[in-house]
């Protein structure tokens, strides 16, 4: 997960959620996008660690999703969220990732936790499925 940047121009009832991307860079924050904007990307997962200041998401929890460009392009509603050890993940889980097999999805996140600092395989990850509430079309808002 990437840090939002300022916060993006959204219709107004979604202007207190929190805006985040998806993935490290620009351009995983694009992909990832748009595999949830196509459908192919329902879960995403997290490392706990992250969660030391922040509340672990709950089902009924709304987000906004950004693309690379910061751009806001759709609402997410959480609908489950577990915490299990990374070793322990499934492939009905790394499918719903967008990943094309459970292999993919380990040798993938294993990297991704490993460039940001700490990686084990019964490192607990928070694990959550969501869903699309309401796509965003992005407009210039002139300064």
């Amino acid at each position: 997960m990437t840090n939002a940047p300022p916060k993006a121009p959204v219709p107004q009832v979604y202007a207190h959620l929190q805006q985040w991307a998806m993935g490290h860079t620009k351009e995983e924050a694009d992909a990832l996008c748009t595999l949830v904007l196509d459908g192919k990307k329902t879960a995403t997962c997290t490392a706990l660690y992250h969660y030391e200041d922040d509340p672990v998401p709950e089902p009924g929890d709304r987000s906004v999703l950004l693309d690379g460009d910061g751009r806001p392009r759709c609402v997410i509603e959480c609908i489950e969220v577990d915490v299990i050890a990374f070793d322990e993940v499934d492939a009905k889980f790394a499918i719903d990732e967008g990943e094309a097999s459970l292999a993919a999805w380990r040798k993938r996140h294993q990297a991704s936790f490993t460039r940001e600092g700490y990686f084990a395989p019964d490192m607990a990850i928070v694990c959550e499925h969501f869903r699309v509430i309401e796509r965003l079309e992005y407009r210039r808002v002139a300064p």
